[in-house]
């Protein structure tokens, strides 16, 4: 039987006109209190994110130290919660004179965070790499430091159960749902771990804690934002392919379960949360023809976010980098922008 005939019947038209239709109680309008209005923002995005995990001893354990060509890396592991051990690689520029800014460099969804590295290991990485994804790498030569961490349920720290298990669900899929049903989100767990792997930073020499950077393209983009708007030390943040509108982005276009905060659109649009890293640079990278995040709601998205750092007294302290093709990182376009507005 096809199922032709009950198209008329299915939810989409619902859900879309309740999307448009969206009250969005705390979004940006130039007559409210900023400050007022951004504590507010602040304290309901930390509810809708979900439980914070408890504080544990980071419990900080070095894996190994390499010396590469230009730089020096570290492979160490810190606990950020009970039962979640966090992989990292930590380069740090040789010769370096004095304390170095940081970038904190996250992967999307990928085989893992050696894309960020620039090293393949399984099929695919190479066109992935290529595509401007080996961050760390470009923090590296434009010295920094680079901080590289496994994201929840990606590389190292993907779903173990075995692939019949699975299914064709991804391995973000299982772990997603079930933070849901503890009160948590995927979104709010990632966070955590980026937050608490600053904590661990504080364990190395040679950093400049008051210039931590973070980055990422896609999921990383998506963490890179959230954590940015979540915790303060992040100085300045450059996330790509990820910033547009949830309503024509995750609210039209099929992504996975990690990507989504219960009732985030009872309050504000994306953009609405600049607020929380406004004055802060904010370099936001987007594709001009990205399938995923569309450029006209990416432009939108930005115009919002724009009249935002205006509100908060630093209207040159945010951009739109706008690359030629889809779905990746420009990094000769968005990186001297980045050090533009840092001056790092």
């Amino acid at each position: 039987m096809s199922n032709e005939a009950t198209c008329e019947f299915a939810p989409e038209a619902c859900l879309e006109a309740l999307q448009e239709e969206a009250p969005l109680r705390l979004t940006f309008r130039p007559e409210r209190d900023y400050a007022t209005w951004q504590m507010q923002v602040k304290q309901v995005l930390g509810e809708l994110l979900g439980k914070t995990p408890e504080v544990v001893s980071l419990n900080v354990r070095i894996q190994s130290e390499a010396a590469h060509e230009g730089f020096h890396e570290t492979r160490f592991v810190f606990t950020a919660e009970r039962h979640a051990d966090v992989p990292c690689h930590l380069l740090r520029p040789a010769g370096a004179s004095g304390p170095v800014p940081v970038m904190i460099c996250l992967q999307g969804h990928s085989t893992g965070m050696h894309i960020s590295l620039g090293r393949p290991k399984y099929e695919g990485d190479e066109k992935s790499i290529a595509g401007g994804r080996a961050i760390a790498l470009q923090a590296i030569a434009h010295g920094y430091a680079a901080l590289v961490l496994e994201q929840r349920c990606f590389g190292e720290r993907s779903d173990a159960r075995p692939e019949s298990r699975r299914g064709n669900k991804g391995t973000c899929h299982h772990a997603a749902m079930n933070s849901l049903l503890l009160g948590r989100t995927m979104i709010g767990e990632r966070v955590w771990d980026v937050r608490r792997a600053i904590d661990a930073l504080a364990s190395f020499d040679g950093l400049d804690m008051a210039r931590i950077g973070c980055m990422g393209n896609s999921g990383g983009g998506t963490i890179t934002y959230f954590s940015a708007c979540m915790d303060e030390r992040i100085a300045a943040a450059m996330p790509s392919c990820y910033v547009c509108t949830f309503r024509d982005s995750i609210g039209k276009i099929d992504h996975c379960a990690c990507n989504y905060i219960p009732r985030i659109l009872e309050y504000f649009e994306m953009g609405d949360l600049s607020c929380l890293i406004a004055p802060r640079p904010l370099v936001v990278v987007a594709g001009e023809h990205d399938p995923i995040f569309p450029i006209a709601a990416v432009r939108e998205t930005y115009a919002l976010i724009a009249r935002i750092y205006a509100a908060a007294g630093a209207p040159d302290r945010c951009r739109l980098v706008v690359g030629p093709e889809g779905h990746r990182f420009y990094a000769d376009e968005a990186w001297p922008v980045f050090q533009m507005l840092t001056g790092w």
